[in-house]
């Protein structure tokens, strides 16, 4: 392993929301003077918003730079090969104040032929939910593209959406092409393929400042959609403590759920960086004479070179993901 590699910390994007709101700052700490924050771009290499090392002798490093010089020592030999200098994950915190517009995301195909992007495939796990707060996922009944089409001409379409009710805990899996929407009132850890392209395709009618809206895409977004998915998009898993509990097993992601209540000892067999996001608690990694700590609402990553360690904690609740 590369001595110089450790458990890898960076400073937070903050993204100022027309629908965001403050519990960012008051339950997660992230420290900001913006007015409305809806995301902490925790771990992230889209262009543009490329994440910064802010712990340890590589602070103020990016994550591009991380991957030109450590390369597969960073994310694993079979993802090298398949990524090479672009990081697979956009790892993200998001509270919504109010509702988030209707959207869905292309599929890979799709993305790279408009946008020359991955599709976006992602998962939410909610941390907190005010109560009688929705997410929107999927239809409420079999629709076709005409039947969505009358319902978009006509303003409702809200009326042939899923809504459900939700509580901390509950997991949801995002599949390209399925129409979705974080409701008000409710904060999540977002795991998703490293893409910024989402199709908008109503947004509530509302206006900015300025009085402008926002833009839609519906024209992008029709054969975008697939109105033949299945309602298997809410994850059950198990909760057992101090091991790994699948939540979601993609091709792009896997993430399991994992309370630390001891000292545990961790081996990495993945050929994958891990990155695990505290979601309850704190906890600290120690690896090789390095400790890092984390609390709630912070996110380490561990490169692939690094193949043993422990997590200790007393009362920590981590998203365990890795590729």
């Amino acid at each position: 392993m590369n001595k110089l590699l450790y458990p890898i910390k960076f400073t937070p994007i903050l993204k100022d929301k027309i629908w965001g709101g403050q519990k960012l700052k008051t339950i997660l700490n992230k420290n900001s003077e913006l007015p409305n924050i809806g995301e902490s771009w925790e771990i992230s290499d889209v262009q543009g918003n490329t994440s910064m090392v802010s712990n340890g002798s590589l602070k103020g490093q990016s994550l591009k730079q991380l991957l030109d010089t450590y390369t597969s020592d960073l994310i694993g030999l079979q993802n090298y090969r398949i990524f090479k200098d672009k990081f697979p994950l956009l790892i993200k915190f998001i509270d919504a104040k109010e509702d988030l517009s209707i959207q869905l995301h292309p599929n890979d195909e799709l993305a790279a032929k408009r946008h020359n992007s991955f599709g976006k495939t992602e998962m939410w796990y909610v941390l907190q939910a005010d109560e009688g707060s929705n997410l929107i996922v999927g239809f409420n009944q079999k629709v076709t593209p005409e039947v969505y089409l009358e319902h978009l001409k006509n303003k409702t379409l809200t009326t042939i959406l899923n809504f459900d009710k939700v509580k901390t805990g509950d997991t949801y899996f995002i599949e390209v092409g399925r129409v979705h929407a974080i409701g008000a009132g409710v904060m999540v850890a977002e795991i998703q393929q490293t893409s910024d392209i989402t199709y908008r395709v109503y947004d509530w009618d509302r206006v900015d400042s300025d009085g402008n809206k926002r833009e839609l895409h519906n024209d992008l977004a029709l054969d975008a959609i697939d109105f033949d998915m299945e309602d298997n998009f809410r994850v059950g898993y198990e909760k057992t403590e101090n091991r790994s509990n699948e939540m979601v097993s993609c091709p792009y992601f896997i993430t399991n759920y994992l309370k630390v209540n001891k000292t545990i000892q961790r081996e990495n067999h993945h050929d994958s960086f891990i990155i695990y996001m505290c979601v309850e608690g704190e906890a600290e990694i120690i690896t090789n004479g390095f400790s890092e700590r984390m609390k709630k609402g912070e996110t380490v990553l561990l490169p692939a070179a690094i193949s043993s360690y422990e997590i200790s904690s007393k009362n920590a609740i981590l998203l365990e993901v890795y590729v």
